[in-house]
């Protein structure tokens, strides 16, 4: 299989990451007037036809460990079970994510949610597997910190006749960070779990990212028609005639969606194997999606277009915070 074996492959790995992350949610900005629990069928299914994509091809090539079916098979239960609970938690989060978006937007559901996300997952992943030097890592992780607070400020700012939208988004934001810092472990551990095997001590990240994917799908079933029967957006309950009315261009950016998100995570679980990197670093770069996607929803999709001086002021300072707080986790590995 494929793997990174320099830092410099890593990091750009991590770029991708970022990238990918930061810019699946604009899949469904093309899809104006479709209710997202419909997309999400579409979105979780292109996760899994990407994962096996990848697996059948990167991650079936190359002199580095078993190759992808025979992973599978020999991955001990305890992985298995790891990364699809990270999937299941993932799968929750993302979905209450993609709910915030729907209320408040690209631009303030990723930097709140993932911010959130990035600080909780970058110290939960520092323990479970200790890489890079600590002062920069969290120092970096501090001052993202400072960077979801001025973001929740210009969201607060830009829309101050619209109080009880403002909070559903913002709150539905934090739960889905929260959730969403807790899923890395999970999968850190799984990539670390022994296989006894000599040949391939861990379970490859090819494997953990399809199990973590079957983890997504099983659990997408049940809360999705949850949040059909009961939308969290404040909106009508959603009828399946809708999806089978939209037309297929909406289906194919629901499957777009999965597969972005997907390489992206595999891009990640792939550089945090590498020694040098580790998961706090990996998935804490991986997070600067929310720079990505900050940028998508200001400068593309105009969320901010006339918004008051005070709020675009707020919003420049949450863009310095985070570019100096993921250049400090970026260097953490190398000091």
């Amino acid at each position: 299989m494929f793997t990174p074996q320099t830092y410099q492959v890593a990091l750009a790995l991590m770029i991708l990451t970022m990238l990918c992350w930061g810019s699946w949610a604009n899949t469904l900005k093309l899809c104006p007037g479709y209710r997202f629990q419909l997309f999400y069928w579409d979105y979780a299914l292109g996760l899994l036809v990407c994962a096996t994509f990848w697996g059948l091809t990167a991650g079936s090539h190359g002199a580095a460990g078993a190759a992808f079916l025979p992973d599978i098979v020999q991955s001990p239960l305890t992985a298995i079970i790891y990364a699809a609970l990270g999937g299941v938690i993932f799968n929750i989060a993302n979905l209450l994510l993609v709910a915030a978006i729907d209320v408040a937007g690209l631009a303030v559901a990723f930097p709140v949610g993932i911010g959130l996300a990035l600080i909780v997952g970058a110290v939960s992943s520092y323990f479970v597997h200790p890489a890079g030097n600590p002062l920069l890592l969290f120092g970096g992780v501090a001052l993202v910190t400072v960077a979801i607070i001025l973001d929740a400020a210009a969201y607060r700012r830009r829309d101050a006749n619209a109080k009880a939208t403002t909070t559903r988004g913002i709150v539905l934001s934090l739960v889905a960070g929260l959730l969403m810092g807790t899923f890395y472990p999970l999968v850190a551990h799984a990539l670390a779990t022994p296989t006894g095997i000599p040949t391939q001590p861990t379970p490859g990240p090819y494997a953990i990212t399809f199990f973590f994917v079957l983890g997504v799908l099983i659990s997408t079933v049940p809360a999705n028609l949850l949040l059909m029967w009961k939308p969290l957006d404040g909106k009508p309950p959603v009828s399946f005639s809708g999806y089978w009315d939209a037309p297929l261009s909406w289906h194919l950016a629901g499957l777009l969606g999965g597969a972005i998100w997907c390489t992206g995570g595999l891009s990640n679980f792939l550089a945090s194997g590498a020694n040098l990197v580790g998961p706090a670093v990996a998935y804490s770069i991986g997070q600067g999606a929310t720079m990505v996607s900050a940028c998508w929803g200001v400068f593309v999709w105009r969320e901010f277009a006339g918004a008051p001086a005070a709020s675009r002021r707020f919003l420049a300072f949450m863009f310095l915070f985070f570019l100096l707080g993921l250049g400090s986790i970026a260097l953490a590995p190398l000091y």
